[in-house]
Formats: C-alpha cells, structure tokens, sequence
C-alpha cells in the first residue's frame, strides 16, 4: 500500500464524519420550536370562530391580553398593535381574547367585535373568540386558567396581561394599568426576545 492511500483512507472518514455533523446541525436549525404545554391548545379565531392551534407561536415571545370594546382601557388597542408591529420580526406576537368579564364592556358578538378591531383601531394582531377570563368559572378560558395559576395573578379587569417567554417556562402578569408600550413591558420584551 502507498502512503497517499494509507492517508485517504482516514481522510475519507474524517470527512465524512463531519459532513454527517454538519447535515444534523443544519437540520436542528431547521426544525420548529417544540411547543410549549402552555400553548397546546386550540382557539377559535375571532373572524370565522374556525379553531387554531397556538402551537403556530411555539418559538415566539407572546404577549396574551383579554380586551373589550367599551372600556377606558379600550385605547391600549393602538398601543398593543404599536408593540405587535414593533416587535414582530424579532419574534413577538400579540394574542387578543375578547370577553364579557368585567363591567359587561364586551357584549358584541364575535363579528361586531372583529369589525370594531379592525375599523376602530386598525388591530391586525391574532383575535380570538369572545371567552371567560375570571378564574374559577367552569367555562374559563383554558389559556387564561393555566396562566393565572403559573402567575398567581388572575385578570381582575379589562385589558390584563401575560407575557410568555419563547419555551413557556417564564410567564409575567402585567395589570390593566400598565400600558403596553410602558418600560416595564418592553424591557421585559427586549429581555425574553434577546432569548433563544
């Protein structure tokens, strides 16, 4: 055997050993963000009420709010889509939950309240179906149940919200009166989207 076969042989192999890595680590890139058991469930939208799973945000900071139409809160509309268009190439996305809860201020059905959104405030984040958010209620938004028990903190108003770190495991509540676009939530933002 000569030298430059005796060389080859191993060379060949290294270099197909690293080929083989290289192929892996592109494809873990490639794949999607596990889930996050937080966001394993389905919605109906608030458009068409067709149900859609919020695994679609597995990777994403997500800032969950529950809204209604005739609030004194109800301004924090422009500013959540001012956050959403601000920050969602970085990887935020604003989720919105109609409800009846607090002072009867969402008594729309879902399409006067997606007509509202959308020609009041121009709201182009994802809307979801008018639900109960008060903790407690057999027929509680399941999101919100979930939330509320990782935080300790329940809506006690309009316009409450969570923001969820990209893996789920960290979850914030943020009160009615803390305007989204306040330091407290967009340092918190930065700091979570600064995250992998």
């Amino acid at each position: 055997m000569d030298k430059s076969q005796y060389f080859a042989a191993p060379l060949r192999r290294h270099l197909a050993t690293a080929l083989l890595l290289a192929s892996a680590a592109t494809a873990a890139q490639a794949a999607p963000a596990a889930c996050p058991a937080v966001l394993q469930r389905e919605m109906p939208r608030l458009q068409d009420e067709k149900p859609q799973s919020l695994c679609q945000y597995a990777g994403k900071v997500v800032l969950v709010v529950n809204t209604a139409s005739f609030c004194g809160f109800t301004s924090q509309y422009k500013a959540l889509e001012t956050l959403s268009s601000r920050y969602a190439e970085r990887g935020l996305v604003v989720l919105g939950f109609p409800s009846n809860d607090f002072g009867s201020q969402e008594p729309g059905s879902n399409k006067e309240i997606a007509e509202f959104c959308e020609n009041t405030f121009n709201v182009k984040f994802p809307m979801f179906s008018k639900s109960v958010v008060k903790p407690g209620k057999p027929d509680t938004n399941p999101l919100f149940a979930d939330l509320a028990k990782s935080t300790g903190s329940s809506p006690k108003w309009n316009f409450h919200k969570y923001l969820i770190s990209r893996d789920g495991k960290q979850v914030e509540s943020f009160g009615s009166m803390t305007d989204p676009l306040s330091r407290s939530i967009t340092d918190e933002v930065e700091r979570l989207l600064a995250k992998p």
